[in-house]
């Protein structure tokens, strides 16, 4: 593990404390312009969550609505909350061949994107130390007035994510202020993912707040439009 990367696990609480957790669970609501462009304006307003913090399986419902989906990399399941008429596709990811970043989705192209970017950024950084995964520091970046360090992470295959390489960037006290990647499932549009309004929860620092932006060729954020907003009302740790 690199010097950047312990720090930076100890100061989102530690992999000892992370360790001792198998799943989270969290109520949110996610917009932004993507939405509206992808054709489910309001998917995930008003949203549940439950996750597993080691394998890539979230479970999403939405009571209002009355639905449910099930995210894995190799499958995507959503029906009505009783069970009827539910939908299944295998091997989701080969479902965007050909998409660009004005193709519209439809529920289970949102499902599989939603739950895999949610399961990264709910893992974030303690994800960086599972087997497989490999990093590199980067020059320093400044924005905001401070002084951010820079990882560069490279994903393995086997983790379902926006894209293999992506790059987080971290504040003076360690904790995640911007994430960085493109998104190969909408034909390679760049986001600049920023993290606030942390939250102690059982010992781990959690980004309450998420704003995605795009960045342009000197990765400087580009402020119009916003493209996904995601908010937590709640979230929580547990042991099976």
């Amino acid at each position: 593990m690199s010097t950047l990367l312990e720090e930076v696990v100890q100061a989102h609480g530690g992999i000892d404390n992370w360790t001792k957790f198998d799943t989270a669970t969290a109520a949110l609501d996610i917009g932004g312009a993507v939405w509206h462009l992808k054709g489910q304006p309001d998917m995930f307003q008003g949203i549940e969550l439950t996750a597993s913090l080691r394998r890539q399986h979230v479970e999403i419902t939405s009571p209002t609505a009355g639905w449910q989906g099930t995210f894995t990399p190799d499958a995507v399941r959503y029906g009505s909350l009783n069970n009827q008429a539910a939908v299944e596709r295998r091997a989701p990811r080969e479902s965007y061949q050909g998409h660009t970043q004005q193709t519209e989705w439809d529920r289970l192209h949102a499902l599989y994107f939603t739950g895999y970017a949610l399961w990264t950024y709910l893992t974030i950084p303690f994800l960086y130390t599972y087997p497989g995964f490999r990093t590199e520091e980067l020059p320093e970046w400044h924005e905001n007035g401070e002084v951010w360090r820079r990882l560069k992470v490279t994903f393995p295959d086997s983790i379902a994510s926006h894209s293999r390489e992506q790059i987080s960037y971290f504040g003076e006290d360690g904790l995640l202020r911007r994430h960085d990647y493109t998104v190969d499932v909408m034909g390679g549009a760049q986001g600049a993912n920023y993290a606030s309004d942390y939250r102690n929860v059982r010992g781990v620092m959690v980004p309450m707040s998420r704003r995605v932006f795009a960045y342009d060729e000197a990765r400087r954020k580009v402020d119009e439009p916003l493209l996904v907003s995601i908010d937590f009302r709640e979230i929580d740790f547990q042991t099976e």
